[in-house]
């Protein structure tokens, strides 16, 4: 059965789209997704504060009340759609509040905020976490329980944010890349990696750099880094170190196949697929999708049809899927 796909002509009276919202949330949520889907960042933002302005209540708030008698996938088009409204860097604080309080932590989560960010994103979640829960966010991830590697990756991935250089150099790149196979794989017996060469440079480096030293190790040595950190028992440390690798090196491959376990209800976590439809729409969503088709042979909007019952749950995924690439700021690394 073909789902909907959604086009909607732009216009700009606010006030009549935040009347007609306000008529139907405690209808269906077709309305609302007709109104948002289409959007660029700055209406969305003028729809929102309108709505404030008009009702004295953030429709984001709004839609992240509970409804008792709602069904699950309803439950879950209003959180989609309420994570849809925020600001990238109010969402990235909100999913990261999340996955901290889970019972069991998702550092998944985390390692795709402090890897896919731009330092200036980073500070300004870090800002929205605080105004918002009152916390701060890298004391958060540092007093998680019980401790685990993450945490030492994703505070070196902090530093790094604060103070690095903001070209990216071939020299170093190779430099850190010999580093890394001589204190990891070139090692007499092939031992585990040395953790604090490893943090010393995730510390010292910005993404774009750490980037550049990975393609060069695939270079000088003929294979990618993450090959190594899965040979025979890889250490806890190690296991983690893969998953940063993979979100660094190859981002589309990572989300590409978290959309895929998701939609076959493969995966453990729950929430990645909003989470990655909705951060990444205005993103690299386009570039997944073409990933997504050549590795499971298959569209994304087709997969998400075909997996997941009818209703504006189904029709704002798919409409997300075939949103076009906004030309707004991305929060994308440079």
């Amino acid at each position: 059965m073909a789902t909907k796909i959604l086009t909607f002509p732009t216009h700009d009276n606010f006030e009549s789209d935040c009347r007609e919202i306000h008529d139907s949330l405690s209808g269906g949520l077709g309305h609302l997704l007709h109104v948002l889907v289409r959007r660029s960042r700055l209406e969305i933002l003028q729809i929102r504060g309108t709505y404030r302005e008009m009702y004295g209540e953030d429709l984001a708030q709004r839609l992240q009340q509970s409804d008792s008698n709602a069904v699950e996938l309803y439950t879950e088009a209003r959180r989609a759609l309420m994570l849809f409204l925020l600001d990238p860097y109010e969402r990235d604080a909100v999913l990261a509040c999340k996955a901290i309080k889970q019972d069991e932590t998702n550092y998944g989560v985390l390692v795709e905020i402090f890897t896919g960010r731009k330092s200036s994103h980073i500070e300004l979640i870090k800002r929205a976490y605080l105004a918002k829960f009152r916390r701060h966010l890298d004391q958060d991830i540092v007093n998680i329980e019980p401790p685990h590697p993450f945490q030492r990756i994703l505070g070196a991935l902090a530093t790094s944010h604060k103070a690095h250089e903001v070209d990216a150099s071939q020299h170093i790149a190779k430099c850190d890349a010999r580093r890394l196979y001589e204190t990891g794989e070139g090692q007499s017996g092939g031992g585990a990696v040395e953790e604090a060469v490893v943090l010393e440079i995730l510390s010292k480096r910005s993404i774009l750099q750490l980037k550049y030293t990975l393609s060069s190790y695939w270079h000088i040595y003929g294979h990618d880094y993450s090959e190594s950190l899965k040979r025979g028992s890889s250490s806890e440390f190690e296991d983690a170190l893969y998953m940063v690798v993979k979100c660094i090196m190859n981002s589309t491959d990572y989300f590409a196949e978290k959309l895929y376990q998701c939609i076959e209800g493969k995966s453990r976590d729950k929430g990645a697929l909003i989470r990655v439809m909705v951060s990444r729409a205005e993103v690299d969503l386009n570039a997944i999708q073409s990933f997504f088709k050549r590795k499971y042979g298959i569209e994304l909007k087709d997969s998400i049809a075909k997996s997941i019952p009818p209703g504006d749950y189904r029709d704002f995924l798919v409409a997300l899927a075939t949103k076009p690439t906004s030309s707004a700021p991305s929060t994308e690394l440079d």
